[in-house]
């Protein structure tokens, strides 16, 4: 049998477990190429979505050979013959395990984007793949999902051999379309087998889990947000205050408009780093009569005391007092929110500018100790220029990217997304990840 791509195997695979619809179920894709068929089953099923990512544990000095995997929650199952045979200390486990732990942390912060593990304990646990060749992964993941509480197990596939969908170790149950006698390869039975990236997968959880609320009758909004009114320098900023349960991160938006934080661009980027689990402060840096100073809009130094003003308020917060602090700049707000990131030093964590004007932070850009983002539209030709050359006078880590076909406003189909997504990764490797973790976020 061939399936037209995984959408497709994902339906014809839902139309195999009716039998699983109105037991208490959780769907777990295996990432990537997995998720995309999971959440057809889980659609079908009215139930929940989540992934279960494994890590396997190699020998060292032989890392393809396993001597175990980890999963979520502590989750590790050892293969005590395969360390024994392979001379395997305890302490050269310890280190393979703690390397490997933290890999996996990452992915699954990158993953799931904020949400927590849906919890397994006492539920049917239906892990589902793209296909399996030779089970080895599958096995593990049965057995990680056993570990966290799982009380069946059903592996759900569109292809595997005969002898696996007969049955497998550690599943109760195996659900299989197709199982050919002869196969290579899982790609060969679909004609896109092209790869699933890690935006696509997060998506389709944020997509999945809006579903699911929505059916059981719950919000889905991804932050409730307060109105503040923030005193700095004499005046009083207004602001939109999005904060999670025991934050750890927050990322204040600074614009050189006065209504930056009614602006559907930076709104739609904040409800991403919102479902990343990411606070947010989008303020309005000047009033609806500055604003119509073009002089204020480009006062730089202006701009800049009040954003640290509106920090120095947030980090007085009792519940804001020991998270880390991210800046969000757009066009002259990117340059204002550099210089604060130079007055203030090792109290920014991480900086983002869409389409900014660092230039305008001048000699300062040598002074920032915050690693910063710099996100350019390909045809915004002049302002990509002008972030070539502040990137070199930058001392701190800084990467550029170009979106290529956006403009200044990146109002092209897409172009937007794509720049929230990059600021959701900068802003959690940089703001929710440990600092001997940071880098192991999958690019």
């Amino acid at each position: 049998m061939i399936f037209a791509d995984r959408v497709d195997a994902g339906r014809a695979l839902a139309g195999r477990v009716g039998h699983l619809r109105g037991q208490d179920v959780v769907v777990l894709g295996l990432p990537r190429g997995g998720v995309p068929v999971a959440f057809e089953v889980a659609e079908a099923l009215g139930a929940p979505l989540d992934v279960i990512v494994v890590r396997k544990l190699g020998v060292p000095y032989q890392p393809e050979l396993a001597m175990g995997a980890i999963g979520e929650g502590g989750a590790r199952v050892l293969d005590a013959r395969v360390q024994a045979a392979m001379r395997v200390s305890d302490d050269e486990l310890a280190e393979v395990e703690r390397q490997e732990r933290a890999a996996l942390d990452a992915r699954v912060a990158l993953l799931r984007a904020g949400r927590g593990r849906i919890d397994l304990t006492d539920r049917v646990a239906v892990v589902v793949d793209d296909g399996i060749a030779t089970g080895s992964t599958m096995r593990v993941a049965c057995r990680v999902a056993r570990q966290l509480g799982a009380s069946r197990v059903v592996v759900a596939v569109p292809v595997a051999p005969p002898e696996i969908a007969a049955g497998l170790p550690g599943a109760d149950e195996v659900v299989c379309v197709s199982s050919p006698r002869r196969s290579r390869s899982v790609g060969e039975h679909y004609r896109d087998f092209s790869a699933t990236s890690d935006d696509e997968v997060v998506a389709l959880l944020d997509e999945a889990a809006s579903r699911h609320a929505a059916d059981r009758g719950h919000a889905t909004e991804p932050g409730l947000e307060d109105e503040v009114a923030i005193p700095v320098a004499g005046i009083t900023l207004r602001g939109s205050l999005a904060l999670p349960g025991a934050a750890r991160g927050v990322v204040v938006f600074a614009h050189g408009s006065g209504s930056s934080r009614h602006s559907p661009r930076n709104r739609a980027v904040a409800e991403v780093l919102q479902r990343a689990g990411l606070g947010t402060l989008l303020l309005d840096l000047l009033s609806t009569d500055e604003e119509k100073d073009r002089a204020q809009v480009f006062d730089i130094d202006l701009l800049a005391g009040r954003l640290t003003g509106a920090t120095r308020w947030l980090l007085e917060r009792p519940d804001c007092a020991s998270v880390r602090v991210g800046y969000f700049g757009a066009s002259t707000g990117a340059g204002a929110a550099l210089v604060a990131a130079a007055d203030q030093g090792s109290r920014i964590s991480a900086v983002v500018s869409r389409g900014g004007r660092p230039d305008l932070a001048g000699a300062r850009l040598g002074e920032v100790e915050a690693p910063t983002l710099l996100v350019v539209g390909g045809a915004d030709r002049t302002v990509l220029e002008l972030n070539r050359r502040a990137g070199e006078l930058m001392h701190c880590a800084y990467e550029l990217v170009v979106v290529p076909g956006a403009t200044h406003l990146f109002e092209e189909p897409g172009t937007l997304t794509e720049v929230a997504l990059l600021a959701r990764d900068w802003f959690v490797e940089h703001l929710l990840l440990e600092p001997d973790r940071r880098g192991t976020v999958p690019s």
